[in-house]
């Protein structure tokens, strides 16, 4: 699978749009339960006002939320992006750590949006994040019996050889948006459905 996803996508990189390290943050965390393409659209708007970590700092809660409501779970998002400024200014000196582990102490910030950021950032993979994309094909494909994502991450870390698991995450999403879409379909032919047939007659709920 890896091999595929390699030649397919050699250099993979996120769709999410940003000018600064912080404002990758912002946009990956605005992404959780929502579309790169929605979050592209409020971002380019968002990001003209904020750019730096002081910026989001110093953002006033109520009109952060009015700016983002297009969102999901837009003031739970304002809340955890606010807070996760603060702590980058007041704990890390302002700057986006590269430590995934660290980056986990953010408010909002769990095990796949760290990897996410440091792997896009700093070209740095110690883990492999999984969205609802690679969990789909992480099942299809038999490469776990978990459905939960960080039960998976592990799953797959212990499959794929580290020095691949920057094409994980990336390769799957990008796969998933424009090869194998969610939806039920006959894939038969699709590139990595020929490797593994049964995957054509297995779809996964959705999370």
């Amino acid at each position: 699978m890896v091999q595929v996803l390699k030649k397919m996508y050699p250099h993979p990189k996120t769709e999410l749009l940003y000018d600064t390290k912080f404002q990758l943050v912002v946009a990956v965390m605005l992404s959780a339960q929502c579309t790169d393409k929605v979050v592209n659209r409020v971002t380019k708007t968002l990001f003209k006002k904020y750019r730096t970590v002081n910026d989001f700092a110093n953002a006033t809660p109520r009109v952060f939320q009015k700016e983002v409501s297009s969102i999901p779970f837009f003031r739970n998002k304002t809340k955890a992006i606010i807070d996760s400024a603060k702590k980058i200014r007041d704990d890390f000196g302002g700057r986006v750590t590269k430590d995934a582990n660290d980056l986990q102490t953010l408010p909002g910030i769990g095990y796949k949006t760290a990897h996410v950021i440091v792997g896009e950032l700093f070209d740095q993979w110690e883990g492999i994040p999984t969205d609802t994309h690679v969990r789909r094909f992480a099942i299809r494909f038999d490469l776990t019996d978990n459905t939960d994502l960080n039960s998976i991450s592990k799953d797959l870390e212990n499959i794929v050889p580290k020095r691949d698991w920057r094409y994980v995450n990336n390769g799957l999403v990008l796969y998933g948006r424009y090869v194998c879409p969610a939806k039920k379909h006959d894939c038969a032919n699709h590139p990595l459905t020929t490797i593994f047939p049964d995957a054509n007659d297995i779809w996964p709920k959705a999370k």
